[in-house]
């Protein structure tokens, strides 16, 4: 490998996967949470809490084993994550017609996701969302949306920004290094599902910008780092991002049809329009490492 390669937060090196190799041959029998934990160590690879980024570290892991770079043993056991492998259960819902003002439903709250919670959000997006659910691989946050009857109307899901988007990187203005060093404080918004059963008007964005109140006060508490800016990329031929724009994003223009972690323009997906909505006044400042 004469490049670097991109992997969801980290830039690998040749020398990295060298690096890799060689610990891979001096410990064979290693299990992967094993090499991930010793790998986390050597780079001191670990989020603004200080905690390893160990799971993160293993889909790296997997990635560079699938592209051949490296060759990993077989897993010693199936991963007890239930979203990873096989159908999301179904979780028994109420999906009664819910029409009216948004004033009759006010308090609306943006709670986010916790143990209890996690089986009927990847339900909802996996049942309701067009493209379905996958569990998110390093730092992220889900929300549902309750209304002032504790049901359900939403769902939000924040995870890792796009890797390179043109129209984004240039509404920044940011150098090579700064971007390698503060994309971690971008956040993407790779699901918004309001369920199809309600219809209320100005709901979605009503929703959006009540959580993008608390969102990087949340991912300071989980992650111990802040989010700066937030983006997301609506897909132009369902939807007309209306609702982002009635919540005062900002429309940056089109992608490329690249997928989001796509570095050697050979990956091909819908052409989407970019959004993107500061959380704080000095955001573009703090990215570009000027503050």
């Amino acid at each position: 490998m004469n490049s670097s390669l991109f992997i969801p937060s980290r830039e690998i090196s040749a020398t990295d996967i060298l690096w890799i190799q060689g610990l891979i041959s001096k410990n064979p029998n290693w299990s992967r949470y094993k090499l991930s934990r010793e790998i986390c160590r050597y780079w001191e690879w670990e989020n603004g809490k200080g905690q390893m980024k160990d799971i993160a570290c293993r889909s790296m892991l997997r990635k560079l084993d699938n592209l051949g770079h490296i060759s990993l043993l077989k897993p010693k056991m199936v991963s007890p994550n239930k979203y990873r492998h096989g159908p999301i259960p179904v979780v028994e819902h109420d999906d009664s017609p819910i029409r009216c003002s948004l004033q009759e439903l006010r308090p609306v709250r943006c709670v986010p996701v916790g143990s209890e919670g996690r089986g009927l959000f990847a339900c909802f997006v996996s049942k309701y969302h067009y493209l379905s659910y996958r569990q998110p691989v390093g730092e992220n946050l889900k929300y549902l949306i309750y209304d002032r009857y504790d049901r359900v109307l939403g769902c939000f899901l924040f995870g890792s920004a796009a890797w390179k988007c043109q129209v984004r990187d240039q509404f920044i203005g940011w150098s090579e290094n700064a971007h390698r060093r503060h994309l971690q404080y971008l956040a993407n918004n790779h699901r918004f599902l309001i369920l199809p059963w309600v219809e209320v008007q100005n709901l979605a964005s009503h929703a959006l910008a009540m959580v993008c109140r608390r969102l990087s006060a949340d991912w300071q508490q989980k992650y111990g780092h802040a989010i700066e800016l937030v983006e997301t990329f609506v897909q132009q031929d369902r939807f007309t991002g209306a609702c982002y724009q009635a919540a005062n994003w900002q429309k940056l223009g089109l992608t490329k049809g690249r997928s989001r972690n796509d570095r050697y323009t050979n990956l091909k997906v819908p052409i989407k329009v970019g959004y993107i909505y500061a959380l704080h006044c000095q955001a573009k400042e703090v990215l570009c490492g000027e503050l």
